[in-house]
């Protein structure tokens, strides 16, 4: 009995363990089914229909301004998105004195040659949608996008 004593707790630990890591593993694949589920809710949630995305949009137009190169003007118009209705009013409210500034601001500081390429383009979007979300008081700016672009010497 003494030999078979060691054999017994052996056995009986190494089943443990397996059962162990039987549920660990099953545990894990239900949290990462609910977080997959969880996801494919939030991007359903993003699909917004044409009137929504008007509702939601707000249109800065008529920026004419120098860039870094003293020789360079740009006029550029923007569309933003915003997360909601009631946020997007209050978009409109502080626009011209708040929005704007930052606007250019940022565009004084960026040169013709990153202007020039569509990833400079895209780069300048997600700079003035982080830098208008920390001037936001509510809610969140969703995506910035240039609808007119002119770039040219003086």
């Amino acid at each position: 009995m003494k030999k078979l004593l060691p054999w017994i707790i052996t056995m009986f630990l190494a089943i443990t363990l397996i059962v162990v890591a039987v549920f660990l593993v099953l545990g894990n694949n239900k949290d990462t089914a609910n977080a997959a589920g969880e996801k494919e809710e939030v991007k359903q949630e993003k699909h917004l229909t044409a009137k929504e995305i008007v509702a939601v949009s707000s249109d800065i137009t008529g920026i004419k301004t120098n860039l870094s190169d003293p020789s360079f003007i740009v006029q550029i118009d923007f569309s933003v998105q915003l997360s909601d209705a009631k946020v997007k009013a209050e978009f409109d409210e502080i626009k011209e004195i708040t929005i704007k500034p930052i606007i250019l601001m940022t565009l004084a500081d960026t040169t013709p040659e990153a202007l020039s390429t569509a990833k400079g383009k895209t780069q300048l979007n997600t700079k003035l949608k982080n830098l208008i979300n920390k001037a936001m008081p509510e809610g969140e700016v969703v995506s910035v996008n240039i609808t007119n672009f002119i770039l040219a010497t003086l």
